[in-house]
């Protein structure tokens, strides 16, 4: 079987594949600073055949995910961010510091879509552009919508904000302070992709699909005025890109790549740009 990880700054989550087919067996996660090993929430090792990792986690955690690889044999294949790989150019001047979880997105996203628009949407909302050539245009950060509410919660007393609110109702405006702040928090990180989109609209003049992924991304694509593709494993996509095993994943065909469109169009916004 196939241990892919995604390894976040907070959670680590992890995906078991059989490697002889492209079926999902299981999948769950774990809090990044927790013992893996023992825990009752990832897989057992002496099942696992391969190994592939993101990590935004930081050295340590690799040190451990290494040192867990060692001890049951496992080959490890640890993903880079690098100038160029599957037709993207990576924008940065210093390729390597790009995130490897953007850099993951944006390669499975291009491969799967061509020229698109990637939404990370996690404890911090990231934007990347890739143009039909491959040219990755670079892109944004900004705090997440949960991010953003534990940060108001710290400097505004007795607000109680809800973390799991549906995106009906949340474009209206607040007859609380607790609505105001959790809509206007939803506004935020509307405005905050809708300029984005618009500026790659500027540049590139080409309406790009939204492929979004990450926590919030469903709730995000409840309130986009554009058609949206939602892609949970995308991250994981890229992991299959960089380092295939399976036959399909050898042929290109990506696990959990979205066919259907998230229409909540009530406008044309590239129509405004």
């Amino acid at each position: 079987m196939i241990l892919d990880l995604d390894i976040g700054n907070t959670l680590t989550k992890w995906r078991l594949k059989k490697s002889s087919s492209n079926e999902i067996i299981d999948r769950g996660s774990i809090w990044t600073r927790d013992r893996w090993e023992n825990s009752e929430s990832i897989p057992d090792f002496r099942d696992i055949k391969v190994m592939r990792v993101s990590n935004v986690g930081g050295k340590e955690v690799l040190a451990e995910v290494e040192r867990i690889a060692r001890r049951f044999r496992v080959p490890l294949h640890v993903a880079r961010s690098t100038i160029k790989f599957a037709g993207v150019r990576n924008a940065y001047k210093e390729p390597e510091k790009l995130g490897i979880d953007r850099w993951l997105g944006l390669l499975a996203a291009y491969h799967g879509f061509g020229a698109c628009f990637v939404v990370d949407c996690g404890s911090a909302i990231t934007i990347d552009v890739v143009k039909a050539d491959g040219g990755h245009l670079g892109g944004y950060i900004a705090p997440g919508i949960r991010l953003m509410k534990e940060s108001l919660k710290l400097g505004t007393k007795n607000v109680a904000i809800d973390p799991d609110d549906s995106h009906k109702g949340l474009m209206n405006f607040g007859i609380s302070t607790q609505e105001a702040v959790s809509h206007g928090i939803y506004l935020s990180a509307l405005g905050h992709i809708t300029l984005a989109y618009r500026q790659a609209f500027n540049t590139t003049q080409i309406k790009l699909p939204i492929i979004l992924t990450g926590g919030d991304a469903q709730l995000v694509a409840g309130g986009l005025e554009i058609e949206s593709f939602c892609w949970p494993d995308m991250v994981y996509a890229g992991l299959e890109l960089m380092f295939p095993v399976t036959d399909e994943e050898k042929l290109g065909n990506l696990s959990g790549k979205p066919t259907k469109k998230n229409e909540i169009g009530l406008a044309d916004l590239v129509g405004s740009c």
